[in-house]
């Protein structure tokens, strides 16, 4: 698969709650940082910086399945119109949400929770646009429902229910939003279990987090969102560091 074959692509994440961009730490509602009011300001100054695709989460569409935020993300993708693509999720639960969101622009949905409930949803949905499936799990097990709830079903098994997804995006929950360092050995494991590609989420909190990742044969991606906003590193410098990878040059030298 082509995707395997060049270096992953950075994915800088904006993550919507009431229309601002928030961030959770360890998925905890009461634990909300506030990081701005203006959602398509932030994804055009990553657009600005490199980035070509922008990944979105719906917090409340995730929490309740009200997607408030759906204007939100249409306004994003529509700022962004060939510039840069758009992967959203939360709420994603039925094939009509991601016919929603198709119309709003996005190129990918992300379905976590449903998908893993009703595998077949993905083929359904898989029909009208990309999709995604998110994988968030502690210690190997799947979370669903906003990770308030383990579902007995192992990443492993998982990743061999979904011939139709696009991607998958492999959250360690323990390590989301902890800048601690992603799961290297997890991540490696899972890309090479599976011929769909795999994008990886939290724990990245430095370029060198980037580096390695990079590193990993066969991973298409690495969102990255608190550390962009705690200032650990900007977009443009990820960008650069995936890209100097690329072109041969060797980024843990640097």
């Amino acid at each position: 698969m082509n995707s395997h074959l060049s270096q992953p692509e950075l994915y800088p994440a904006i993550d919507l709650r009431g229309g601002r961009v928030v961030r959770l730490l360890q998925g905890d509602y009461a634990q909300e940082t506030v990081y701005g009011d203006d959602p398509v300001a932030v994804a055009t100054s990553f657009a600005d910086a490199g980035a070509t695709w922008i990944h979105i989460v719906d917090l409340d569409a995730a929490r309740t399945g009200d997607p408030i935020n759906r204007p939100v993300v249409a306004a994003v993708a529509k700022a962004l119109r060939g510039r840069a693509s758009i992967q959203t999720g939360g709420g994603v639960r039925a094939v009509t949400d991601a016919q929603a969101l198709a119309d709003a622009g996005v190129a990918r949905v992300v379905m976590g929770s449903a998908a893993v409930a009703d595998p077949s949803l993905v083929e359904a949905a898989a029909k009208v646009v990309a999709v995604a499936v998110g994988l968030d799990h502690r210690a190997g097990e799947i979370a669903v429902h906003g990770w308030t709830k383990d579902s007995g079903v192992q990443l492993n098994e998982a990743l061999s229910w979904f011939p139709s997804a696009s991607a998958f995006v492999i959250t360690d929950i323990s390590r989301d939003g902890m800048l601690q360092g992603p799961d290297v050995d997890g991540l490696r494991a899972a890309a090479l279990a599976t011929t769909i590609p795999v994008i990886a989420s939290g724990g990245v909190a430095s370029l060198d987090d980037v580096r390695i990742l990079a590193t990993i044969p066969a991973l298409a991606g690495v969102i990255t969102g608190k550390a962009i906003y705690e200032g650990r590193f900007t977009v443009e410098q990820a960008v650069a560091v995936l890209r100097d990878l690329e072109n041969g040059s060797q980024g843990r030298a640097q």
